[in-house]
């Protein structure tokens, strides 16, 4: 009896396997996401989050995103949900995701709600500054299970980011105008991501004291601040036929030395690593507007 019991004993005191420790992180309205393991079924509910996704290396994870979700080339086969603004949260129930990212200033609160009160993780993702997508891409990498990608391309995003802020730190400023949309006339304030980027380039914005994050504005208010840039995004990468409506007003300094700039929204508006490919554009085109000073 004693030689079958030894066995058995020898088997009681080997060390249990260690269980999966759960992963949490805060998203960006401070609420504590938990899951049991690295998520393996993702749906986007952005254009910049799928981006982020898979800068952070969990691209092979998504398996759904809303409309305009163009970049990675690999993301333009992904199943549709609906757009950012309005989620077929049927569609994405659909997919049997265990992690749902989506975007705070951009969806429909009720629509996130619905999926967490059917049991899905959503982690709501709303960077307003450069720093804040670097922590992204980091807090996407531990929910995917993917931190030595996700945390290299943060370190690699930042040390790029310091490296145009040490170039044009000591710039002569631009007083610029970046346009939004021209019916409504729309710009950013100084809050606004975009700021930033225009701060990092040595521009001013001259729009920024006012209240509203993307306010919209009169013809007058642009022609008072005569700005010695204006810079455009539109719809797509090519360059807005509105832009040259400001030939009508030869007095703008920017009309009188031809500074009317173009920059692809999808590289300025969209809160991915891609902003400072943006970036690089634009600090290139208020150094030439200083150049020709």
């Amino acid at each position: 009896m004693s030689r079958r019991l030894i066995p058995l004993l020898w088997i009681a005191l080997l060390p249990l396997p260690a269980l999966a420790e759960a992963i949490a992180v805060t998203d960006d309205l401070g609420r504590e996401v938990r899951l049991a393991e690295p998520a393996r079924r993702i749906v986007s509910l952005a254009p910049h989050v799928t981006e982020l996704l898979y800068a952070a290396g969990a691209g092979e994870h998504v398996v759904g995103a809303v409309s305009y979700s163009d970049y990675p080339e690999a993301a333009k086969a992904l199943p549709r949900v609906g757009g950012y603004h309005k989620v077929d949260v049927e569609a994405v129930v659909a997919l049997r995701p265990d992690l749902v990212v989506g975007w705070g200033e951009g969806n429909r609160p009720a629509e996130r709600e619905r999926l967490q009160a059917m049991g899905i993780a959503v982690f709501v993702n709303d960077p307003h500054s450069l720093d804040d997508i670097a922590r992204s891409l980091e807090r996407i990498g531990k929910l995917a299970g993917t931190s030595a990608i996700a945390d290299a391309a943060a370190t690699a995003f930042r040390a790029r980011h310091a490296a145009l802020k040490t170039r044009y730190a000591d710039q002569t400023p631009v007083r610029m105008f970046y346009q939004v949309w021209h019916a409504p006339l729309m710009t950013v304030n100084g809050e606004h991501l975009i700021s930033e980027v225009i701060r990092l380039c040595g521009g001013e914005n001259v729009f920024s004291a006012l209240p509203t994050l993307t306010p919209r504005i009169g013809l007058e208010s642009v022609l008072a601040a005569d700005p010695q840039a204006i810079v455009a995004s539109g719809m797509d990468a090519s360059r807005p036929e509105w832009l040259d409506d400001w030939r009508r007003w030869p007095q703008l300094a920017a009309v009188r030395d031809g500074h009317l700039l173009h920059i692809p929204p999808d590289l300025i508006q969209r809160h991915s690593p891609r902003v400072l490919d943006g970036a690089e554009r634009l600090c290139a085109q208020l150094e030439a507007v200083r150049q020709q000073r």
